[in-house]
């Protein structure tokens, strides 16, 4: 059996001009919210528990093998979901970030020493688990003179030892201390192994999480225009396809939404994940208002009009959800 696990840590024209209308200029909001810190969650946000052979083999590996996942450390709502799937979403370069986004659970501190040996220990257990696809993702590491490049290097490079035909997809930071270094870095592993099939050789995903007059409410330390040109650097990448990923809920307006998808079509990116921001603790920033499905297929309808080749859009879905697909 092959358990697909994800290592890892969320238009210009308008298809429905009636449905949308109304959500211009302001914040995207539904009749039962009541401004700041909405704390009823409404009837379609439902989190399943998981069970069955599948979450418990997933979960196996995962403990079995000391790996740190953002299904547990981020508290993401799909764990239960996916683990039944037998999937899960792991992190690279511990479980410590150098920053402190108000909507994450990962935790902040100073990170304990790089772990040269972990690139083996993860294409090793991806190995013994027989995985078909792959996704990686870390914790920002502005301590690194590389950011971790080196590590996602090293961890493609043993990945494709060990199996040639598993497919492969980063979730990386902006790697503010060099992009350019950071590009050349991963690069250079990824062309290696570059056959020139249909398939790409590599999925870059980078998340912009939400819209650039959020940032610095929402992701200190973060500059939109940096995650733009990590973005438009990664696309002119050869055999590499980028991705990303924005979350709602926090005040942003439909217009901004726009934009920003029309930045990032603009950088090259064809993948984008849609999702909503949930409050993962008392003390992170509050859901300011919950979007209907309704209004997440519209705007899964206007990215794939603006270009998107894959486009995820819904309550539930973070940015590694069903990246197989």
């Amino acid at each position: 059996m092959n358990i697909l696990i994800f290592i890892a840590p969320f238009l210009l024209a308008t298809i429905n001009r009636t449905a949308t209308r109304r959500m211009n200029e302001q914040p995207i909001r539904l009749e039962i919210d009541k401004g700041k810190n909405v704390s009823r969650m409404p009837e379609w946000i439902r989190q399943q528990l998981g069970g069955g052979l599948d979450y418990g083999r997933t979960s196996k590996a995962v403990h079995g093998n000391h790996l740190h996942t953002v299904c547990e450390e981020a508290r993401c709502p799909n764990r239960g979901e996916c683990w039944s799937r037998g999937t899960a979403t792991m992190m690279l370069l511990g479980d410590t970030c150098t920053r402190a986004c108000g909507f994450c659970a990962v935790k902040t501190g100073k990170p304990a020493a790089l772990n040269t040996g972990e690139p083996q220990q993860v294409a090793a257990a991806i190995k013994a688990m027989d995985l078909n696809y792959v996704v990686l993702t870390s914790v920002n590491r502005d301590d690194l003179a590389d950011g971790g490049a080196g590590i996602f290097a090293d961890t493609y490079t043993y990945i494709k030892e060990y199996n040639r035909d598993t497919g492969i997809e980063f979730l990386t930071p902006d790697f503010q201390q060099g992009q350019q270094r950071a590009i050349e870095i991963i690069m250079a592993a990824v062309t290696k192994f570059n056959d020139a099939s249909d398939k790409p050789a590599l999925v870059w995903g980078h998340n912009v999480e939400t819209v650039p007059r959020l940032y610095k409410k929402a992701r200190k330390g973060s500059k939109y225009q940096r995650s733009l040109d990590l973005l438009a650097l990664a696309s002119r990448q050869p055999g590499v396809e980028t991705k990303s990923a924005i979350m709602l809920g926090l005040g942003e307006t439909h217009d901004e939404i726009i934009e920003v998808l029309g930045d990032l079509r603009s950088v090259g990116v064809s993948r984008i994940a849609i999702g909503q921001y949930l409050r993962p603790t008392i003390s992170h920033l509050p859901v300011e208002s919950y979007i209907h499905p309704t209004e997440f297929t519209a705007l899964q309808q206007q990215a794939e009009q603006l270009g998107f080749g894959w486009v995820k859009a819904g309550p539930l879905v973070r940015s590694s959800y069903h990246a197989d697909d």
